[in-house]
């Protein structure tokens, strides 16, 4: 594919991670598995830390809301204050976080429990987080040109920072100027992008959104944000409307700032 211009006026590019600076698959693959093989055993090693009690109550939060939206789920209470079976209490939260998985939901509770469980992984050098090729020198010609480079994923910010830290290329987090997760709001929410706006302290206009999902980037356009959609390997097909619609890069090499050397 040619280069992409984006505008002169932009002073941020905001990342997505899954399917656009790293493969679908190392999530799918290599991340949840992960997850699913070591739940219990991690629920069991730490069920009385503090760290462990608060994504437990996170999840309690979560169940609760969804009872109250309606929303089928295993329905029970989890409740450390009341020390009955702890086994029960483990396999009752293992059961919700599985469903949630298999759900493909994004809950913060989730994500914050993954994303603990995934520190330990990476740190023992278990897991390695994957980027394309062309992910790291792009993002340092990009500041180079002096550009800020943020990251929003539905991923914990725990989560990215171990991606990034503990990564094929080694620690690059010293790349990124920030990162946002959930916490601001859906990626499928045109306000979650003016709040990240707001953060950085520019103008919706002055970020480019680099992401493989349209809806994502239909509601990063309607918050005035730029943005190109990231066509890689395994990623969803996208549609002849949406491929006319919206500029599209298979390498981060090909995005150009227009009027910036």
């Amino acid at each position: 594919m040619a280069t992409v211009s984006i505008p002169a006026c932009t002073t941020a590019l905001l990342l997505d991670i899954e399917g656009t600076t790293t493969p679908i698959t190392f999530v799918k693959d290599i991340l949840f598995p992960y997850i699913q093989e070591h739940l219990e055993d991690y629920l069991s090693s730490h069920w009385e830390e503090d760290e462990c009690k608060q994504d437990v109550h996170l999840l309690k939060k979560q169940i609760e809301e969804d009872m109250k939206q309606n929303r089928a789920c295993p329905v029970h209470a989890v409740d450390q204050t009341v020390h009955t079976d702890e086994e029960k209490a483990i396999r009752e939260v293992m059961d919700n976080v599985l469903w949630q998985m298999a759900a493909d939901r994004k809950s913060t509770a989730l994500k914050q429990l993954q994303g603990h469980m995934w520190r330990a992984a990476y740190a023992s050098g278990r897991i390695k987080g994957e980027l394309y090729q062309d992910v790291v020198p792009s993002i340092k010609r990009w500041r180079e040109q002096g550009l800020k480079v943020y990251v929003y994923s539905s991923g914990s910010v725990e989560a990215q920072k171990l991606l990034f830290g503990y990564s094929v290329e080694g620690d690059v987090l010293d790349l990124l100027d920030g990162h946002f997760d959930t916490t601001i709001g859906a990626k499928v929410d045109a306000k979650s992008y003016e709040r990240i706006a707001e953060r950085i302290g520019c103008q919706p206009e002055e970020i480019t959104f680099l992401t493989d999902v349209t809806r994502e980037a239909k509601a990063a356009q309607e918050s005035g944000v730029n943005v190109a959609v990231v066509v890689r390997p395994g990623n969803m097909e996208l549609t002849d409307e949406e491929r006319a619609h919206y500029n599209l890069i298979t390498s981060f090499s090909q995005l150009e700032v227009t009027g910036r050397v």
